[in-house]
């Protein structure tokens, strides 16, 4: 029997170096890509489809800084958008499946309520509006397309929230922490095990996948300190400064609700998952 041949974009991330570590080689074949592929340049795209011929492309790459994105729309438009219309088109040829991975901050952060996979986007962000085209391009172009919106996702890699703040209690003993962000910390490990689940079923379209729960950034911290027992660190909460689209004030807690209904999968709850991620981390 051949196996499935599986090309993650980004695969140097921390949600492609997830997913790489969790696929079962006996099942699956894989080849990967990082800087050394230019997903905004359609004919390279095209021409590594055409040589490597995957049965399944997962797009992890992205441009994700908020205030890089503001400081350069176009490369942000052309890493979150154009890139994904790249290798949504050039899977459609080959007949291929395409997931994407997306964002919770295709929401505008201002509804207090969870968030499904059934109500209305609006981005007021650089990057929430490039990924969101970047959906929309998906759509178009393969009708074999997975969507994946998570939050605040960390994992192996050094720009995650984990690893900046667990760096910044090395030198300082007070740390200000936004007391009114919400959203459901993700763990890259869980969420990369729900990716290789959907790579075993029929399923389809837009799916929300983070952990289950949510909290404040300031409570992500005082978790992250407990688990690492730090204990010579205050974190004190405080609102964010709203001058700063980066820095606001912002409500993005997912609903997983598509998971439901096909009774598909369900994720941890967050403080579980980091819970066992810091325990890799602390050994």
């Amino acid at each position: 029997m051949s196996k499935t041949k599986i090309w993650i974009t980004g695969a140097k991330g921390q949600l492609g170096t997830a997913i790489y570590n969790q696929l079962d080689y006996h099942k699956y074949t894989v080849v990967t890509t990082d800087i050394d592929l230019d997903i905004t340049d359609y004919d390279e795209v095209a021409s590594y489809m055409k040589v490597t011929k995957p049965n399944v492309v997962i797009n992890c790459a992205g441009m994700t800084d908020l205030k890089t994105c503001e400081e350069n729309m176009i490369d942000a438009y052309k890493v979150n958008a154009i890139g994904p219309r790249n290798l949504a088109a050039a899977t459609r040829s080959a007949n291929a499946k395409f997931i994407q991975i997306s964002t919770d901050d295709v929401f505008n952060g201002k509804n207090r309520d969870a968030l499904n996979e059934f109500d209305v986007v609006s981005p007021i962000t650089v990057y929430g509006k490039s990924k969101l085209a970047g959906e929309t391009f998906v759509r178009e172009l393969n009708p074999k397309h997975i969507i994946i919106r998570s939050s605040w996702i960390y994992g192996d890699g050094k720009h995650n929230f984990v690893s900046v703040l667990l760096n910044q209690a090395k030198t300082r003993t007070n740390i200000q922490l936004p007391s009114d962000q919400f959203s459901t910390p993700t763990s890259a490990t869980e969420l990369a095990k729900f990716i290789i689940h959907l790579l075993e079923t029929k399923e389809y379209g837009t799916y929300h996948a983070s952990c289950e729960g949510f909290c404040s950034r300031y409570e992500f911290g005082v978790e992250i300190l407990r688990l690492a027992g730090i204990e010579n660190v205050t974190l004190e909460p405080v609102l964010s400064n709203s001058t700063t689209i980066e820095g606001r004030g912002r409500y993005t807690i997912l609903d997983n609700l598509m998971m439901k209904l096909t009774d598909n999968y369900e994720m941890p709850a967050w403080k579980d998952a980091l819970s066992d991620y810091m325990k890799t981390i602390n050994k």
